[in-house]
């Protein structure tokens, strides 16, 4: 009570010298130390007005990089807030603040691309519950949102919510013991055992017998306390919307008891929100309404790599070339028609002069998930790059940054290289190569969360394309490629790297 006392006069001071900051601070320690007294009412209308107050500061003149670093020091007061409402069993009120609580900055980005393209603003207000059962209905999917919060006692839940495409919605609650880390190092440990590793190295049977523990383990937590709500039927989507490190999660590669995969049971694609899956159908629909480009694919494999600075070894090195790769795009290329652009020939210039019309990217080479954080690259921007041809005026690096500066036209873009899902994890998701390609306007991109050899990518990859030809929309492709080089790479670490982002269709 004593704390209550001074977090209000804190608060009575900030509204008189219209610190709204400190406002918004004051009302989440007191819309907490409510919750600790179990007045619930008062702790909800607090940090909701917490809330409001810090959404209202984060001005949209701010770069993204400082909208995302602002947003970080609020992250909590969302989670907070989920905790209180589920005490009083509000539970699509906790879904909306978990939505509203993650990707704003993303969300924020796609709007304006896209209030750009067309006459009519496109808000990126908060989704109510209402508008979150209709994307669900829209995209005749299962929605999975998880979201990792803290007991006042400090240990670690995971709420899950689950919504059916008739709007229906579930709300589970794990226990993920009294270690705050369990989870996250779980993940890890889950990728160093199948992914983390150089390209075409074989997993040890003792290191496989590893990965099959932790990924039963990731599904025991994840995926056994919704199965039951999870669609019966294996060609039906589900959408995971992860939080933190769960975006690492390799969600086919997970192991039921019976030990089936995740993938051989359902069709999946992640999102960083409800939201962003929202906006990524307009952006679809966008594409779908402008005129048809000439250009079907572009496809870039293998080109004359470009040189980069090595934080390891403190030189300037060029990168490996990838003779895969160059094959894998030749072969994609071949299915449309078509010249991919290789070696000499695939320069930063001239990716960049076609990539706004192409209606599918292929892009198979090195993808660099450091470069542009000064730490590890000594260049300051948005982590993530795609290495290309340097030529004259260019120096090979598409990075993300650049990324965010193009307007694409594309239903597909497929970054085909290691790890271009990854990037720094932030409340806003993973900020890297796949968030900045929707952002440019791409309605869905397939990314890779570990480095994976030569051989099983390229048949992967011409399978996907394959099934797409035959009618299946992006996920059941994906999955079906999945299932086939199964088969003949039965590790995981061969063929589950790869997620899609946004769209199916």
């Amino acid at each position: 009570q004593r704390a209550i006392d001074f977090q209000q006069q804190s608060l009575a001071i900030a509204r008189e010298i219209g610190d709204r900051q400190g406002e918004a601070n004051s009302l989440g320690n007191l819309g907490l130390s409510y919750f600790k007294q179990e007045q619930v009412v008062l702790a909800e209308e607090s940090l909701l007005g917490s809330i409001s107050l810090f959404e209202s500061l984060r001005s949209s003149e701010l770069s993204d990089r400082n909208r995302i670093t602002f947003f970080e020091t609020q992250a909590q007061t969302y989670k907070n807030l989920q905790l209180v409402l589920t005490s009083q069993n509000k539970i699509s009120e906790a879904l909306e603040v978990s939505d509203r609580g993650r990707a704003r900055s993303f969300v924020q980005l796609v709007s304006e691309k896209l209030s750009a393209g067309s006459e009519a603003q496109v808000e990126a207000n908060p989704l109510s519950f209402s508008e979150m059962q209709k994307v669900a209905e829209e995209k005749e999917s299962v929605l999975v949102e998880y979201s990792i919060v803290s007991t006042l006692e400090g240990n670690p839940l995971l709420y899950i919510w689950v919504m059916q495409p008739t709007g229906e919605l579930d709300f589970r609650q794990v226990s993920l013991g009294n270690d705050p880390n369990r989870l996250s190092e779980l993940v890890n440990q889950s990728r160093k055992a199948i992914g983390v590793r150089g390209r075409g190295l074989a997993l040890s049977r003792a290191e496989d017998v590893q990965a099959s523990d932790k990924l039963r383990e990731l599904h025991q937590l994840m995926i056994e306390p919704i199965a039951d709500l999870l669609p019966s039927d294996p060609e039906q989507r589900v959408v995971f919307i992860p939080q933190g490190e769960l975006f690492l999660v390799p969600f086919p590669a997970l192991i039921d008891e019976s030990g089936t995969y995740l993938i051989k049971q359902h069709t999946l694609i992640t999102a960083p929100s409800i939201q962003v899956l929202s906006l990524t159908r307009q952006q679809a629909n966008a594409h779908a309404s402008s005129p048809k480009s000439d250009t079907n694919l572009l496809a870039v494999g293998n080109p004359v790599m470009p040189e980069v600075w090595n934080p390891e070894t403190a030189v300037t090195a060029q990168l490996p070339s990838l003779l895969g790769s160059e094959q894998e795009a030749q072969a994609i290329a071949s299915l449309f028609n078509t010249e991919a652009l290789l070696g000499a020939n695939a320069t930063e210039a001239a990716v960049k002069q076609k990539i706004g019309n192409a209606r599918i990217i292929h892009l198979a080479t090195h993808g660099l998930l450091e470069y542009g954080t000064p730490e590890d690259s000594g260049v300051r921007d948005v982590p993530g790059a795609i290495a290309l041809a340097p030529s004259q005026n260019e120096d090979g690096l598409l990075t993300s940054a650049e990324i965010l500066e193009l307007t694409l036209q594309a239903e597909l873009v497929v970054l085909s290289a290691c790890d271009t899902g990854l990037g720094t994890i932030t409340g806003d998701g993973i900020i890297g190569l796949s968030r900045s390609l929707i952002a440019a306007g791409a309605s869905s991109v397939i990314v890779s969360l570990w480095s994976i050899p030569d051989a099983p990518t390229a048949a992967l990859m011409t399978e996907f394309y394959t099934q797409m030809q035959q009618g299946q929309d992006k996920a059941q492709a994906l999955r079906q490629a999945m299932l086939t080089t199964m088969k003949s790479h039965p590790d995981p670490g061969n063929w589950a790297a790869f997620t899609l982002i946004g769209e199916a269709n």
